[in-house]
C-alpha cells in the first residue's frame, strides 16, 4: 500500500505510534489556557487578546494573540468590546469665548497638568441616571467621580468635591461645551482655586477624546448590560470599579501599565534624572 501510494513507511509508522497521544494536552498548555481564563475572568471579561498576551508576559509566559485568541474562542470568551454600544446624542451648547488652549494635546502631560471631564448615562431602576468622572491626562487617573439622577451642573461639581488630591494642582480644566460646565457654582471653583479653563470647539467631540475614550470603556466594561437597583448601588460599585481601573487595568497608551503604576514609574524616573 505504500508503495502504490507512493509514501514512506516510517510515516505511516509515525502516525500509528502517535496516535494514541494525539488528544493529549502537555502540562505547558495545561497552564496556559488557565491562565488566559484567569486573566480574562479578572479583568472582567474585558481583556482581548493583546492586553491577555501583555500579562502573559509579565508571568514570563510567551504566547502568540493567534494562539490566545484560539483558547478565548475555545472556552467562548468574549470581549465586552465585540458589542458596539448606542451613543446617547447631547443637547446644549456653552457659547462663553472660551479658547481650546489643550488643543487636542492629551499626551506628555504632566501630572495634574491638565484634568478632563465629561458625562455619560446609566440605567438605575429602569430610569436614566448619569456618571461624571475627572480624569488626569497625565496617567489616565480616575481623579475624581459622581453619581445622579440628573445631568446637571451640581453632578461635576461633587466629582470635583471628590477628587482625591487638591484641586489647587489642577493646572487646567478641559470639557465640551455641555450647559452642565456652565454654572456660577463651577465657575467659583475654577476661580477659587485659580483653574485654567479650555472648551473644546464648537461641535467637535475630537477636542475632548480622553474623555470620550474614557466613557466608551466605563459603558462597555462596567455599564453595559446592567440595570442598577438604586442609586447608591451605582455609586458603590462604581467606586469599585474606579479602584480596579486605576490600580489594575492596563492601558495601551501607558505602554500597558496601570495609571498608578505607571505615575510610579515616573515619579522614579524623574528621581533618578535629578540624581
Amino acid at each position: 500500500m505504500c508503495k502504490l501510494l507512493k509514501i514512506p513507511r516510517s510515516l505511516v509508522y509515525y502516525h500509528l505510534k502517535n496516535r494514541g497521544n494525539a488528544n493529549k494536552i502537555s502540562e505547558e498548555e495545561v497552564r496556559l489556557e488557565n491562565e488566559v481564563i484567569r486573566i480574562f475572568r479578572e479583568s472582567r471579561n474585558n481583556y482581548g487578546s493583546r492586553k491577555i498576551r501583555k500579562q502573559l508576559q509579565r508571568l514570563e509566559i510567551i504566547a502568540s494573540r493567534r494562539k490566545i485568541s484560539k483558547i478565548m474562542e475555545k472556552y467562548s470568551l468574549v470581549s465586552s468590546y465585540t458589542v458596539v454600544q448606542y451613543k446617547v446624542h447631547k443637547k446644549g451648547c456653552n457659547q462663553d469665548n472660551i479658547p481650546n488652549t489643550v488643543n487636542r494635546g492629551f499626551k506628555n502631560r504632566g501630572k495634574m497638568e491638565v484634568v478632563v471631564s465629561d458625562l455619560t448615562y446609566v440605567r438605575v431602576n429602569k430610569k436614566w441616571s448619569y456618571i461624571c468622572t475627572l480624569l488626569d491626562l497625565h496617567n489616565r487617573e480616575i481623579i475624581g467621580y459622581s453619581t445622579g439622577p440628573k445631568k446637571d451642573a451640581n453632578l461635576v461639581y461633587q466629582a470635583f468635591l471628590n477628587c482625591k488630591y487638591a484641586l489647587s494642582d489642577i493646572k487646567i480644566f478641559h470639557t465640551d461645551r455641555g450647559n452642565e460646565f456652565k454654572n456660577k457654582t463651577i465657575d467659583e471653583v475654577i476661580n477659587t482655586f485659580d483653574i485654567e479653563r479650555s472648551l473644546s470647539n464648537k461641535g467637535c467631540p475630537y477636542d475632548n477624546a480622553a474623555a470620550e475614550s474614557l466613557y466608551n470603556i466605563i459603558k462597555t466594561e462596567f455599564v453595559k448590560g446592567r440595570d442598577f437597583e438604586k442609586i447608591d448601588i451605582l455609586e458603590l460599585e462604581l467606586g469599585d470599579y474606579v479602584n480596579c481601573y486605576n490600580n489594575y487595568r492596563l492601558h495601551d497608551s501607558l505602554d500597558y501599565l496601570a495609571p498608578i503604576e505607571y505615575k510610579e514609574k515616573m515619579k522614579l524616573e524623574a528621581q533618578d534624572y535629578d540624581n
